[in-house]
This record gives structure tokens, C-alpha cells and sequence, in this order.
């Protein structure tokens, strides 16, 4: 009888085009992970990840799901994919799951952080998963900005120009700026769903406030407004990372 697998996913996506499958030479994660799962099974398998991460966007909690055949036990599965896998990319747990869920359409939310690496000098070690921006933060600033974009509302404003979602609203649970040591500060933002390119958006809009480019009082206005061009830059996909994706019965 068929199993249904529930992974958690850990990866560095610097050098990746992202989650979605491409065409060759294009290298994804969700290609390497089926890549993987066919050596391990000799069958190939549909691997569905609950949110398609750009290229360069990193995940230490990706959640994906798969149907097989297979009786290797749910150990095996997690010690034999990350062995097959490259390094940068790793299986942190693999659950069996009732038959009716999938990744994508059961996830009720996500919490992606953002991360801004605020020193003159850049860090080598920060440099694959942080945003260098070398001039001083405000960060109550960044926060008074945050709090006007907490609850329902049409992120029109936030997101890509060829953003192909019908409907733009979205729910913001949570919009921290924290520094939780010198120089690397954090933007953790937790939604029921995000639009294209949203967090990046929004992020890219904080630190213009953060450098005095843009005022705090003008963010609602421009959240009201859905004119993408009165935001911010979109920050660059490196500092993205997507921490944890919420389910109802599943953590």
C-alpha cells in the first residue's frame, strides 16, 4: 500500500534556481531531492514543497511531501536522502502522514526571517544568507514602520510586478525587528500566505525607513495606495530564509 512522507528540509540555496523543477542544466532542490529519492527507491516520485522558494533563497524549515511504494523505514529515508544529497541541502525529519495531506495545499502559514548584516565592513561569514547594507539602521524606525503592516490587508504594494495572484490580500500575524547580536538584524514575519516576492518587498521597504530614505508615517499610506512603485527596493533573495511552515495537526 502506498505511504505518504512528510520531510523537513535545511538548505543553503546560493547555488540554486530555486525550488520548482527547471529545465536541465537548471539546478532546484526539488530536483535533487527526487534525483535522490529515485536512486533510493528505483521509482521516480513526485516531491511537493509547501512554498517555491526563489533562487538563492534558503530554508531551514522547508516542508515537502511524497507518495511511495517503498518499506524503508522513515530513519532510512532521512540518513539515505541526505547522503545522496549535495551539502548544502539535508532531510532534518521525515514523518509518515494520513493519505489526504500534501505540503502545499495543508500549510495554514509560514514564518520566513530576513536577515541584514548593518556593518561597514562585510562579513564573510554572514555573506551567503544575510543583506550587507554598510550604513547605520534605525531600527524604531523600522519598527514603527513594521507595526502598520500587521493584520488583513491588499499588499498590491508588496509584491512582484508580474505577480500572477488574483487576490492580494493577505493576513500578517507577526513583523519583528530584532538585533539579537551586534551588526545581524532579523526581520521575522509570519503570514497565513505570502505574494511573490512579498517578504523581499517589505523588507527592502523597512530598510529605507531604517536609513532614513523613507518615513514610518508613509507606510500605511502606501499600503493603502497598492502602488508597488511608492515602496521600497526588493531586497536581494540572499538574505531570505523560510524558518517554518504551519500546519493545523502537523508542527
Amino acid at each position: 500500500m502506498p505511504r505518504n512522507l512528510k520531510l523537513t528540509i535545511e538548505y543553503d540555496g546560493t547555488d540554486y534556481a530555486g525550488w520548482q523543477r527547471q529545465p536541465a542544466p537548471q539546478r532546484t532542490i526539488q530536483q535533487q531531492l527526487e534525483d535522490a529519492l529515485e536512486r533510493m527507491t528505483g521509482a521516480f516520485a513526485c516531491v511537493r514543497g509547501a512554498g517555491r522558494t526563489d533562487a538563492g533563497v534558503h530554508a531551514r524549515g522547508q516542508v515537502a511531501s511524497f507518495r511511495t511504494d517503498s518499506a524503508i523505514p522513515l530513519r532510512g529515508f532521512q540518513r539515505g536522502l541526505t547522503a545522496l544529497l549535495p551539502r548544502d541541502i539535508a532531510v532534518v525529519e521525515a514523518a509518515e502522514v494520513d493519505d489526504a495531506f500534501d505540503a502545499r495545499r495543508a500549510a495554514r502559514g509560514k514564518h520566513y526571517a530576513y536577515r541584514v548584516w548593518n556593518r561597514v565592513m562585510r562579513s564573510p561569514l554572514e555573506a551567503r544568507t544575510s543583506w550587507h547594507v554598510h550604513r547605520p539602521l534605525d531600527l524604531e524606525a523600522m519598527r514603527a514602520a513594521a507595526a502598520q503592516l500587521l493584520g488583513e490587508h491588499d499588499f498590491s504594494a508588496f509584491r512582484a510586478s508580474d505577480c500572477d495572484r488574483k487576490n492580494p490580500v493577505r493576513t500578517v500575524r507577526r513583523l519583528d525587528v530584532t538585533s539579537s547580536r551586534p551588526h545581524l538584524v532579523t526581520l521575522d514575519i509570519e503570514a497565513t500566505a505570502f505574494l511573490k516576492h512579498m517578504v523581499r518587498v517589505i523588507a527592502g521597504t523597512l530598510v529605507e525607513v531604517g536609513l532614513g530614505a523613507l518615513p514610518a508615517a508613509e507606510v500605511a499610506a502606501i499600503l493603502a495606495g497598492g502602488d508597488r512603485d511608492r515602496a521600497g527596493r526588493t531586497a536581494p533573495a540572499h538574505g531570505l530564509t523560510l524558518e517554518r511552515v504551519f500546519y493545523d495537526t502537523i508542527a
